[in-house]
């Protein structure tokens, strides 16, 4: 490709160890990462690997459904369920011309909310049950990965805030109740005369706060330079690919990088990943960290509310969404 970029490779043992010295060496190169590239392989970071083998099964079970038994649980308003193929399309990205929606499909796990919890009650955006296909054991691999990833979630945001110079405890708070989720995803083989307007995955900046990705040793994963270039992604053994989302860039006033990637699936084969999109509260107003604005960088970003910036985009980039808000709220499955 010709481009001095590369993804670094973070060791995060520090996060199972409790080490002092080596929490700060993460610390440090977790801000040189996201300051520079906005993506980072994440290693040695707690989460079981039986547990992701585990859910890639899943995936590979869920999708091999008849096609009828997975349209039973299309996603609904509450971002849950079976999203089909040709559901999404960034008609906003100035990235690249887009002329076909993602040729992907995929199944969308978020937080567990009983119809009477206290989320559900006071109407918090995309609370809800999950819905669940009738696969044996398919829910608890799902969820247990889910709880993980949460847990993993509030450690490397405790870094971020830490490498932006921030107190982390406040930061992670608005974690305890988070806007997680997990997205089991498969990527069919797209034919090698597809139009160049067509992708697996379209270029994108994810507009969360961070997004983990678990994916599969087919590749196609690329991540675009500053200057126009894409530099493949390859899977790299018991490794998550980390990104910074728009929030995460805003409350960071800039210092973070959100970075865009796509992904093109010609292997000959079919591809699946398993991203894991954590953000907080819908409640949470992002406004750039004190720590982060100076006179020599005043605050770039007006402050906005997490759950208001993600309808938002939920809304332009899922057909679903679009169609779902323009029902009367009694008509919403």
């Amino acid at each position: 490709m010709g481009s001095s970029l590369s993804i670094p490779v973070i060791d995060a043992s520090a996060l199972v160890t409790g080490d002092v010295g080596a929490r700060e060496t993460l610390v440090r190169e977790f801000g040189e990462a996201y300051r520079t590239v906005g993506f980072s392989y994440i290693v040695n970071h707690g989460v079981d690997t039986g547990l992701i083998s585990e859910l890639f099964a899943a995936s590979r079970r869920f999708h091999a459904l008849p096609r009828v038994e997975k349209m039973a649980i299309e996603l609904n308003a509450a971002n849950r369920g079976f999203l089909p193929i040709n559901s999404s399309m960034d008609v906003h990205t100035t990235l690249a011309e887009v002329t076909a929606p993602n040729q992907s499909e995929s199944f969308i796990a978020m937080c567990e909310h009983s119809e009477d919890s206290p989320e559900v009650i006071a109407g918090d955006y995309l609370a809800g049950p999950n819905q669940w296909p009738a696969l044996a054991g398919f829910a608890s691999v799902v969820m247990e990965y889910h709880d993980a990833m949460c847990r993993l979630g509030r450690q490397m945001m405790g870094i971020a805030a830490e490498a932006l110079g921030a107190d982390p405890h406040p930061i992670v708070a608005h974690f305890a109740s988070p806007m997680a989720s997990a997205r089991l995803l498969c990527y069919p083989q797209q034919p090698l005369d597809a139009p160049p307007g067509m992708f697996g995955s379209a270029p994108h900046l994810d507009f969360g706060c961070l997004t983990f990705l678990a994916q599969d040793d087919t590749g196609g994963l690329a991540v675009g330079t500053p200057s126009g270039e894409w530099i493949e992604v390859p899977p790299l053994d018991g490794a998550f690919v980390v990104n910074v989302g728009e929030l995460l860039r805003r409350w960071s006033n800039g210092e973070f990088l959100s970075t865009p990637h796509r992904v093109i699936n010609t292997s000959g084969r079919p591809r699946y990943s398993c991203p894991f999109f954590f953000d907080p509260h819908e409640s949470t107003v992002i406004t750039p960290l004190a720590s982060c604005v100076r006179p020599d960088r005043p605050a770039a970003f007006d402050p906005v509310r997490c759950g208001d910036h993600l309808r938002s985009e939920l809304e332009a980039g899922f057909d679903h969404h679009k169609k779902l808000a323009a029902l009367p709220h009694t008509e919403r499955p």
